[in-house]
């Protein structure tokens, strides 16, 4: 009987992966045509959503004071809405001046436009072209030769009467009534009016049953844990009104230092200018871009001079960055969670389904999405499409850094963690565990010899970089300043608990930590790294070549002086290869403390070898081996002290 063919024994894993990705594909397409054709609905609910996040603190506020939520809720929606009305009402006033003032700026327009022509030589190609179209246009316009009395030449045209000709027949629309222009005036107004009206409903729906809509939703993402669940949305909502509320003050500012400069230089219409600037800025990167477009129009069109365009343009170019990089990175602390791609997507996106106020809503919408999947396990992909973290995690970062051979951009990222973190929680959290996934590879093959070298030196050579940095817990002041989101991110996966920086310094000398990789170059290089730390904090330590462990090194008996302590460094071993490390330990110096460090997680098996083979103490971290050598085993739990403690943890 032949046996099935390797495409076969794929065929069942290939056919669910087809149907999985058609039936997300379907999913996406029905998500988009019911976003499309329920705009209309869809959208005041998606404005009710995000001004519910900005309102949802001054509600909190309110009822600290002593209100009871309903009245608390609808008196802030009252005032939220009254605000909006109001600013509704100065652009409307705003808009009509401007077009009323219009036509006095065409003459202005004329100027300019000969004196840039006489300043730059041009032809008069372009303006022969434009008198062309503007006769063809007057051609197109006029009524026709049955309205005429005289033809092109001068002479009388002859009688239709006379001619038989059909007479021309114009049709007038009476004038209308005082109730139809109250219509014609009325009639725009009826769409935004109840737009404002649902989203008011929905905004003080939302603020009344948030609890109840938190619960549903914890329902639909993860009922099987309803702690976490409830934690991971409480934590969602928090960061995205303090975001969201965030973003509505600093651009409201944005705004208010665009009207009042637009209004000294003299550019009419500057608060409408001013509220534009302040909700297009709600659009990262662009949305400062376009609203600097018609006041800058305006302002050629104003000043028959130049000066009033340039100090325009001045006025953006130096306000923009002033908030975006000075006010932002301050208040925020961190970016918005966006990747600058994720912005221009989304951008696109909403803007193809909903128009401009697609536009508007863009970021707000996705940022909600984004802080959604950071914190709900169901929606993880989500932060995974459009957040700014990296989509490798730190370890994995640092090693493809090490494997091309790259530790000055591993430097750099240490130093930019070391602001915030400790040298050795650097070491626990990002460089060891890197070490551990090269040290996998190579096991199974994955690592040739030249990679496994350069992964060494790599890291042999960042170790050597990173040894100016004491092993200290940063100021407080200092933390939170990193803006790398690779950092970001490492800092906030890692463990508080795995710095060694709460232990003290030794008075040296008490011990000599004699530290050796237990197997493999890696084993070397992490050995490095525990010499580093133990230097860090007092221990008289020495890093030993490959040769220590050799069956042919010569017996050593330790001298008067310092205890001896012999530190292996296994990143994942076997039980066999740490009980041979440690007997080869042994045999080279038989009167010294043997202690193995490792990092594998198969802690109870590797104890027992390690027992087994003799071993006076086994650390899991740093923090653990720096507690060994001070003669501090009980600082930690997973340290054990003596060997004869473990044989007896083993019985």
């Amino acid at each position: 009987m032949p046996e099935p063919s390797s495409a076969e024994v794929r065929g069942p894993d290939a056919s669910s992966a087809i149907v999985r990705a058609a039936s997300a594909a379907i999913v996406g397409c029905v998500v988009v045509a019911v976003l499309y054709v329920g705009s209309d609905v869809l959208i005041p609910l998606a404005l009710a959503l995000l001004l519910s996040f900005v309102l949802a603190p001054l509600v909190g506020r309110a009822r600290k004071l002593g209100l009871p939520r309903t009245p608390s809720v609808i008196i802030v929606a009252l005032f939220a809405f009254a605000i909006l009305l109001g600013l509704s009402a100065m652009i409307a006033g705003q808009v009509g001046q401007l077009a009323a003032d219009l036509p006095q700026y065409q003459s202005t327009m004329r100027e300019k436009a000969q004196s840039i022509r006489e300043a730059t030589g041009g032809s008069r190609t372009l303006e022969r072209a434009g008198d062309l179209l503007q006769s063809l246009g007057r051609e197109l316009n006029a009524p026709s030769p049955q309205g005429r009395t005289l033809g092109d030449d001068g002479k009388p045209l002859a009688d239709p009467l006379k001619s038989g000709q059909p007479l021309p027949v114009e049709i007038h629309q009476p004038a209308p009534t005082p109730l139809q222009n109250m219509q014609a005036i009325l009639q725009p107004l009826v769409h935004p009016l109840a737009m404002a009206g649902i989203v008011m409903v929905f905004v003080i729906f939302i603020l009344l049953q948030r609890e109840d809509l938190r619960n549903r939703l914890m329902s639909l993402a993860g009922s099987n844990d309803l702690q976490r669940t409830t934690a991971a949305l409480d934590d969602a909502a928090k960061r995205l009104s303090r975001l969201l509320l965030t973003q509505v003050a600093v651009n409201a500012a944005f705004g208010v230092a665009i009207a009042i400069g637009l209004s000294l230089i003299g550019v009419p219409s500057a608060p409408l200018w001013g509220i534009l600037g302040a909700v297009l800025r709600f659009v990262p990167y662009i949305g400062a871009i376009i609203a600097a477009i018609c006041p800058l129009i305006l302002a050629a069109a104003v000043d028959p001079g130049w000066t009033m365009l340039i100090w325009t343009a001045v006025l953006f170019a130096v306000v923009e960055p002033l908030v975006g990089h000075v006010i932002e990175p301050v208040v925020y602390g961190r970016s918005t969670g966006l990747s600058p791609v994720a912005v221009v997507l989304a951008a696109t996106f909403w803007t193809v389904l909903w128009g401009p106020i697609g536009l508007v809503l863009s970021t707000p919408l996705t940022v909600c999405l984004v802080v959604l999947g950071r914190h709900v396990e169901a929606l993880r992909f989500l932060d995974t499409m459009f957040g700014d973290r990296p989509s490798l995690t730190p370890p994995e970062l640092f090693y493809q850094r090490m494997l091309v051979g790259d530790p000055a951009e591993a430097a750099e990222k240490a130093e930019e963690f070391l602001k915030e973190r400790s040298l050795s929680t650097y070491y626990e959290e990002v460089a060891l565990p890197g070490l551990l996934l090269a040290t996998r590879d190579a096991t199974r093959g994955a690592l040739d010899d030249r990679r496994l070298a350069t992964v060494r030196a790599a890291a042999d050579e960042l170790v050597e970089d990173l040894d100016e940095w004491a092993d200290e817990d940063p100021m407080a002041d200092r933390i939170g300043q990193t803006t790398d989101m690779e950092i970001v991110a490492a800092v906030e996966s890692s463990d508080a608990d795995a710095s060694a920086a709460p232990l003290p310094v030794a008075p040296p000398p008490m011990v000599r930590a004699r530290c050796v990789g237990g197997r493999s170059a890696l084993d070397h290089a992490a050995a490095g790294v525990m010499r580093q730390i133990l230097a860090k904090h007092g221990v008289e330590a020495s890093l030993e070549d490959e040769a220590f462990l050799s069956s042919a090194s010569v017996v050593e008996l330790e001298k008067g002086g310092p205890r001896t302590i012999v530190c292996l460094a296994l990143l994942d071993p076997t039980e066999a290869h740490l009980r041979l490390a440690v007997r080869r330990a042994r045999r080279r110096a038989p009167q010294a403390t043997v202690l193995v460090a490792f990092w594998s997680a198969e802690a109870d098996a590797l104890a027992s070898g390690a027992a087994r083979a003799g071993a006076d103490g086994l650390a899991r971290s740093l923090s653990d081996v720096v507690a060994f050598c001070l003669g501090r085993p009980d600082r930690k739990p997973t340290v054990a002290a003596a060997g004869p403690e473990l044989r007896r943890a083993e019985g």
